[in-house]
């Protein structure tokens, strides 16, 4: 999705339209990509366009959901909570019930992130038809360690939700793959693209399994990316590259 810079009304519009477009397919589990509300972000009027305790969102997204009987990781939007702001992921079952929370912990200082937003403080595990699922926001990924925490607690799809520059997009797919490997899930990422003030944001959404294969991949345009993965190869795997009964948890 490309996200229109500071018009919440327009990008509430255009991820409605999204939606039913994605629905059309009858997908398991739809996703959008960070910030998606007001765009990577526009620092006037941030608080008086962000969405009060995420009700809007909400109120899509769950209805949606429900109507749809689709599970939707609705990916994250700038939030008013308290009067302090999160860059916030909320993620719904078929149902319409919302199932997993997530506030991105790690706010990226370059642009000024961590002046605007409150960070985090746990982490983003949920389960969709009961897969144990978790949440990345943007920036989370550059440190293997947020992964891993959920890795070690059962963790099989992570979904990455970001607004990623185009000149560094090769940097994306590379964490992404790297955490997909070394903890032996599947990644899915959904990144924006269009542009906002001073940067380009690179789409290049993609999906990854645990041995490093790209199973889709899309370009820099707006567009619908669908992907399939096979969740019971898990316990083989686990089972010859035992990477997590060999930690050495009594040095690191």
């Amino acid at each position: 999705m490309a996200a229109s810079f500071g018009t919440p009304e327009d990008n509430f519009r255009r991820a409605a339209d999204l939606l039913e477009q994605a629905a059309a397919g009858e997908p398991d589990v739809i996703v959008l990509p960070e910030l998606w509300n007001t765009g990577f972000f526009p620092r006037e009027n941030l608080y008086e366009t962000a969405d009060d305790y995420a009700s809007r969102t909400r109120t899509l997204c769950a209805i949606f959901s429900a109507e749809k009987n689709v599970n939707v990781l609705a990916g994250s939007v700038t939030e008013r909570r308290s009067n302090r702001l999160f860059n916030a992921c909320y993620a719904f079952d078929r149902t319409g019930n919302t199932v997993g929370r997530y506030d991105k912990t790690h706010l990226f200082s370059v642009m000024g992130e961590n002046r605007w937003f409150t960070p985090g403080d746990h982490l983003g595990l949920f389960q969709f038809d009961g897969v144990n699922c978790g949440i990345e926001i943007c920036y989370d990924v550059r440190f293997p360690e947020l992964t891993r925490a959920m890795a070690v607690k059962g963790l099989d799809v992570l979904f990455l939700v970001a607004q990623w520059p185009a000149q560094r997009l090769e940097h994306l797919h590379i964490l992404a793959n790297a955490r997909a490997i070394e903890n032996q899930c599947f990644v899915c990422v959904c990144n924006g693209c269009g542009e906002a003030p001073g940067i380009s944001f690179g789409g290049g959404s993609c999906v990854f399994s645990p041995t490093g294969k790209t199973l889709a991949i899309a370009d820099g345009n707006e567009c619908m990316l669908d992907a399939e993965i096979d969740l019971s190869g898990l316990p083989l795997l686990r089972e010859r590259f035992n990477v997590f009964g060999d930690r050495r948890t009594d040095i690191y």
